[in-house]
């Protein structure tokens, strides 16, 4: 992420609401949550039920070759009664071990398809039910004699071939599985060495096999030591190539359950050795069957997860909202204020923090209500003290020029003109002399017109006034001596130093008081 691309997050965290900060990274939080629970259930739904049906199949194969092993075991037993009860205590030329041979065969014909006795020649000594061999038969060839021979002390089984070696012309020639082994047998009172071959039917095996299905498509086969094939359902496409089996590799495996891949399939096999014989029995399971069980569960926890994820998120738009809400409305009080409404009340809820937070904002409006309250008082205060000292300082230096000139008119012997003054100052102090500040205009006029008369009484009428002001005007108020201070300025300033006594001219009108002169 670019250096610009970072500054314009931080802008957009420095501009977004804190609704939007806290519900995102909560939602984000949460999804992920979500995501990593549904991910790990169904990881660990799908292992379980690979475990499952591992364990299912590796029963069946367990079963599979239990019923190999019985099946191995009844051909073992009548091996070992031929030659422990009838060859070891019976000689082969007299007719009773025939019999005894020929009533083994009768009780397992089902299971057993020949029972014979070769001396070490390959000559048949006795055989049940078939007693000829075939013209240039060799039975010293076959594989089963050899493995006999060259090791005494075991039982060996063949792989599935069609037994030929005998003169079978009233019945049709089988596939058989040999059990041979090296036995000791008498003859005319003599101990001779020989071989004693069993033969059993194929098909028992076929049936064992076939009755098990691991799955709905799967499938077992045998196979021996080498890896060389037994028995396999699809046997017949082997030969011809038209299929092919992991059989090699599989050979090599200890027992157990493999996931394995075979040409592109990936395929649970399961390898178990059958007893006494070194074969190995291998089930194979397609993994799309085994995935099949559980693949309806991913759309069952997707569609579960993105119902919790939108529950979740609405819990936390909800939560988030619970949170800001309180100073949400906070701000708008503040806002408020910032407007100029002073009187607006400061919302106070939510968590204990914002309630403190909201009471200190609400303490801190009345305390600068209060105090401006007070400013306001103060100002008011501090105004009416300056008017007071100002027409203090008016009324002493206005009544001192005034007696002044009283003074020297009675001593000139202008007793009218004192006359005159004396009785407009009486009546301007009984107007300038009252408590209050605030006066009708009336009361303003009446005591500007005083002062007016007063001073051009002392300036020698060197100007004259007039007061112009309707009727509606004089019943409104205003502030006590404030006519007089402008007056005072337009005589001192306009008519003190006129030389006619005519040339000046003091009107008072409305919103203004003009003073006119002119000059010789």
């Amino acid at each position: 992420m670019t250096r610009k691309r970072i500054l314009r997050w931080r802008e957009w965290l420095d501009n977004a609401r804190l609704q939007t900060i806290i519900m995102i990274p909560f939602t984000v939080i949460e999804v992920c949550a979500v995501l990593a629970l549904a991910v790990g259930l169904y990881m660990r739904f799908t292992n379980t039920a690979k475990e499952m049906t591992m364990e299912q199949n590796i029963q069946v194969v367990d079963q599979t070759n239990q019923a190999m092993n019985n099946y191995l075991k009844e051909m073992m037993r009548v091996s070992d009664s031929v030659y422990y009860h009838v060859l070891k205590q019976l000689d082969v030329e007299g007719g009773e071990a025939g019999k005894a041979v020929e009533l083994l065969y009768n009780a397992n014909q089902d299971k057993v398809v020949n029972i014979a006795l070769f001396d070490t020649e390959g000559e048949l000594v006795c055989g049940v039910p078939n007693s000829r061999i075939r013209k240039n038969a060799s039975p010293k060839g076959t594989v089963w004699y050899q493995e006999a021979v060259s090791n005494i002390e075991n039982l060996h089984f063949s792989l599935p071939y069609v037994q030929n070696i005998f003169d079978m012309s009233d019945i049709s020639y089988r596939w058989v599985v040999s059990l041979s082994r090296y036995v000791e047998f008498q003859r005319k009172g003599r101990i001779e060495d020989g071989i004693l071959l069993v033969d059993m039917n194929f098909s028992g095996i076929e049936q064992v096999l076939k009755s098990v299905s691991p799955g709905n498509s799967g499938y077992l086969y045998l196979m021996d030591q080498r890896g060389e094939i037994i028995y396999h359902p699809r046997q017949q496409l082997l030969y011809c190539g038209l299929a092919c089996e992991d059989n090699l590799r599989m050979k090599d495996y200890e027992d157990g359950g493999y996931v394995l891949n075979f040409q592109g399939e990936r395929r649970m096999s399961i390898v178990k050795t059958v007893g006494y014989t070194g074969w190995k029995l291998a089930a194979v399971i397609p993994m799309d069957e085994v995935t099949s069980v559980y693949q309806d569960l991913r759309y069952y926890i997707l569609i579960l997860s993105l119902v919790l994820s939108m529950i979740l998120v609405w819990v936390s738009r909800m939560v988030s909202e619970k949170l800001t809400a309180p100073i949400d409305r906070l701000e708008k009080s503040v806002e408020s204020l910032e407007a100029g409404n002073l009187e607006a009340r400061i919302a106070v809820s939510g968590s204990e923090e914002i309630r403190h937070l909201g009471r200190s904002t609400q303490s801190m409006v009345d305390q600068m209500k209060r105090l401006m309250a007070e400013i306001v008082t103060e100002q008011e205060l501090k105004r009416k003290t300056e008017l007071e000292a100002l027409q203090a300082q008016i009324n002493p230096h206005f009544l001192y020029n005034t007696l002044d000139s009283i003074v020297w008119m009675i001593e000139n012997g202008k007793n009218n003109g004192a006359v005159t003054m004396v009785t407009s100052l009486a009546r301007l102090f009984r107007i300038s002399i009252r408590g209050k500040s605030i006066v009708p205009v009336e009361d303003e006029l009446a005591h500007a017109e005083y002062y007016m008369k007063i001073q051009s009484v002392r300036y020698k009428n060197k100007f004259s006034y007039s007061v112009e002001v309707s009727e509606e005007v004089e019943g409104c108020a205003t502030v006590k001596l404030i006519l007089q201070p402008m007056i005072e300025n337009a005589i001192n300033h306009g008519m003190a130093y006129m030389s006619r006594d005519d040339g000046g001219k003091i009107r008072v009108g409305p919103m203004r008081i003009e003073a006119v002169w002119s000059w010789r």
